[in-house]
């Protein structure tokens, strides 16, 4: 396995929905290739992000809302 196949791997790796043999490459290449353990743990980094991001509703002031209404319609 080459980086570029970890990168296409990588969302099927992290949700465990890899078969073992591919499994298996991947971790051969990931544990020789830093780069690749890099990638990932940004990867994973994102998701945990974007995950934290929607947990807790977020007030947007009703005057911001309908300013930016007011500015969609006169642009379209």
């Amino acid at each position: 396995m080459n980086c570029r196949e970890v990168s296409d791997f990588l969302r099927e790796f992290v949700a465990g929905e890899l078969p073992p043999e591919v499994v298996e490459e991947f971790d051969v290449h990931v544990g020789r290739c830093p780069t690749c353990v890099e990638f990932m743990n940004q990867y994973r980094a994102t998701i945990a992000a974007s995950r934290a991001a929607f947990t807790e509703p977020c007030d947007v002031p009703d005057e911001l809302v309908d300013a930016i209404l007011k500015a969609l319609q006169q642009a379209g």
